[in-house]
């Protein structure tokens, strides 16, 4: 349903335990070969038990967002003008907002900037200020042995060794992220003081039993591997495994993991103490029957499958999912049109996103969900392959730039050759010299080279965009992880890769 400039949609928010508000502030038609109606949306600074009546509706302003580095800004972007069947028609008043946002969203998570509004003015009023103070101050301070800006954020390859390591990290007031290696006592009880820090990503820490409970942490990137028991906090809602899971891992979380999203890959997907899931990520699929997923998490309203690619079985059985919301694939095969579900045994489904799929099922799946797609359905289902496409595009992690309506195909041809010209440099280099001067500054040359490419093409087009930067970032990062991995193999300490200063690099020379 395509709705009207001043609509304001309401829906209940799981987090808030109430219902949130949003205006449509205008309506615009896209460029391209599709043409695709957008709604700008603006978040309102609203919640109730019920629905809003006339009274409140007319009383309704804009959120304005300070948390973090966020300052003094509305959350207004541009989204998909198809209103999500969740969402509930409270009136219409004339558009809180009149600016046009420049900001491009891909769903409608409304109440997520609200949440985190909230969030924030619970936290103590000095420590607001002090991280408010040092989001502006560049100076370089000494973190350890690394020279830092104090308004860092994130901290990467962190391998604290005692309870000093730890205490250096109160010299950054703005740290929310920890990438850390290794394992020590005191980085739990300076997570659980710190409520500015939500993203813990911990590897290689050799303990049996993690209990982050009193943490404020949101996100949880763990090394499953040897964990027997792994504690949540109740404002968890992505958990994310790596590693070889251990049959007795046990995972105490609320509510049986109720708001949380787990991503794994396809050997990690049952695990004892979550089974009332929200969501399930499942990537680096090379064969997955979906029958016992869909039994053991009965309660998922989002499934979002990533192949390697690889063949999906028993795709059918999603139709037991009686929240299900949201359904992704990419790069998956194995099952026809038939065995897909009908539009009726599916009623949430709000998004239907499937990429990179038998060419007959695309066909059918398309004319199952056609009318469905009219009246408002998020529908897309794209890149329709024949039997002979597996056998000339497997590897390539840009391989599927191509035929993304906003690449031409010329840059995607090019980063794909870019990929293809590093991943020969980073195999000489496994196979040549030992020098640690000699192969750091052809690394940098390389990340140089890697960077500026990128930015010459997103010069003229600006085709770079959110999903497009992380993947540039991902695949820099398995590049260099592959030649980490091959010089271990030589079993010679002497030569390491300096991720943060290449970073450094590629952070320092990007444009996009």
């Amino acid at each position: 349903m395509i709705p009207k400039v001043g609509d304001v949609y309401c829906v209940y928010v799981e987090k808030l335990q109430q219902y949130a508000a949003c205006q449509v502030t205008g309506l615009k038609e896209t460029e391209g070969k599709t043409s695709d109606t957008l709604a700008s949306v603006l978040q309102l600074d609203w919640t109730g038990d019920q629905l809003p009546n006339e009274m409140q509706l007319h009383q309704m302003k804009p959120l304005i967002c300070n948390f973090y580095f966020w300052n003094d800004r509305v959350d207004h972007s541009f989204l998909n003008a198809n209103v999500p069947s969740q969402y509930v028609l409270a009136g219409n008043i004339s558009p809180l907002y009149t600016e046009e946002t420049n900001t491009y969203g891909g769903g409608w998570p409304i109440g997520e900037k609200l949440y985190l509004q909230r969030e924030w003015e619970g936290i103590d009023a000095i420590r607001r200020e002090q991280f408010k103070q040092a989001a502006d101050d560049d100076e370089e301070i000494m973190i350890g042995d690394r020279v830092m800006r104090r308004s860092t954020s994130t901290i990467r390859d962190f391998s604290p060794k005692s309870e000093e390591d730890i205490t250096e990290l109160t010299k950054l007031p703005c740290l929310t992220h920890i990438e850390m290696n290794g394992y020590t006592e005191s980085i739990f009880s300076f997570i659980e003081d710190n409520p500015f820090i939500n993203e813990l990503h911990i590897v290689d820490h050799g303990q049996t039993k993690l209990d982050i409970s009193k943490s404020h942490l949101t996100k949880l990137i763990v090394d499953v591997s040897g964990l027997e028991r792994l504690i949540l906090n109740t404002k968890m809602t992505s958990l994310n495994f790596t590693g070889e899971l251990s049959p007795d891992l046990h995972i105490v979380a609320h509510e049986d993991g109720k708001c949380i999203t787990l991503n794994v890959p396809v050997d990690l997907p049952q695990v004892t103490g979550i089974s009332r899931l929200e969501g399930l990520y499942i990537r680096d699929i090379t064969e997955l029957n979906l029958e016992p997923i869909v039994q053991y998490y009965p309660e998922l309203s989002e499934l979002r499958l990533w192949g390697k690619p690889g063949n999906v079985s028993h795709i059918e059985t999603i139709q037991h999912l009686a929240n299900l919301q949201t359904f992704t694939t990419y790069d998956l095969f194995g099952f026809d049109g038939d065995q897909f579900p009908d539009p009726e045994q599916l009623p949430e489904l709000a998004t239907l996103w499937l990429t990179s799929l038998p060419a007959d099922a695309a066909k059918s799946i398309k004319t199952k969900f056609k009318k469905l797609a009219a009246a408002g359905l998020d529908v897309e289902i794209t890149k329709a392959r024949k039997p002979e496409w597996l056998a000339e595009n497997l590897n390539n992690p840009f391989r599927d730039w191509h035929g993304r309506d906003h690449i031409k195909a010329a840059h995607a041809k090019k980063a794909a050759h870019l990929y293809k010209q590093c991943l020969k440099e980073i195999r000489q280099l496994s196979q040549g010299p030992m020098d640690q001067e000699s192969i750091h500054k052809q690394l940098v040359s390389m990340v140089e080279n890697y960077t500026q490419t990128f930015n010459k093409m997103d010069a003229k087009t600006g085709f770079i965009e959110t999903v497009e930067r992380e993947e540039i970032y991902v695949v820099l990062t398995e590049l260099l992880d592959q030649l980490n991995e091959q010089l271990e193999l030589r079993q010679d300490d002497s030569v390491k890769v300096n991720h943060e200063g290449l970073f450094e690099v590629f952070d320092r020379l990007r444009d996009f």
